[in-house]
């Protein structure tokens, strides 16, 4: 599995905070109120790099030779981290779209949409943040044998019977 690539996570930010600013101009074409993310958005994701963290942890035990875990285990708390990676990544860029938006308007935004947008775009960031860092944790260590090629599959090695 590859590492998560900060291009890809900016790309990512970038195509979602024009999405945002498409979505927020659509609506106030049509006569409708400014996306406004919920209060509860920031929180959610403050929980969610929390968790990715917390879980990444015993991994890193692990991978120092302090307590044996199982791989698979690993595996799919990497890819948890790699998908909350990209989830904060858009949510951070779809609100940015929208705070840039809002703030280019001719007339002052309120505080308490500005600041659930603000909010949920800082939220997105620390997930990031901690995404990219839980993802680290569940790194592992080269063993000397990851150099030496092995059979492509099991089983096709030489037998005691060759």
């Amino acid at each position: 599995m590859k590492r998560t690539s900060a291009l890809g996570l900016v790309a990512l930010a970038v195509i979602a905070g024009g999405g945002g600013f498409i979505v927020d101009q659509l609506l106030t074409a049509g006569g409708h109120p400014s996306f406004t993310p919920s209060t509860l958005l920031p929180l959610i994701l403050v929980a969610l790099a929390v968790a990715v963290v917390a879980a990444a942890i015993p991994v890193r035990r692990a991978t120092r030779g302090t307590a044996p875990i199982d791989p698979f285990r690993a595996l799919r708390i990497a890819m948890l981290a790699k998908a909350s990676s990209i989830v904060g990544a858009v949510v951070a860029g779809f609100a940015g779209g929208l705070l840039v938006f809002v703030l280019t308007r001719p007339v002052s935004p309120s505080l308490g949409s500005t600041g659930a947008v603000i909010a949920a775009l800082l939220s997105g960031v620390v997930l990031v943040a901690a995404a990219l860092f839980a993802e680290y944790l569940c790194t592992i260590r080269k063993d000397d044998d990851d150099e030496q090629p092995g059979p492509d599959e099991p089983g096709l090695g030489l037998s005691h019977l060759d």
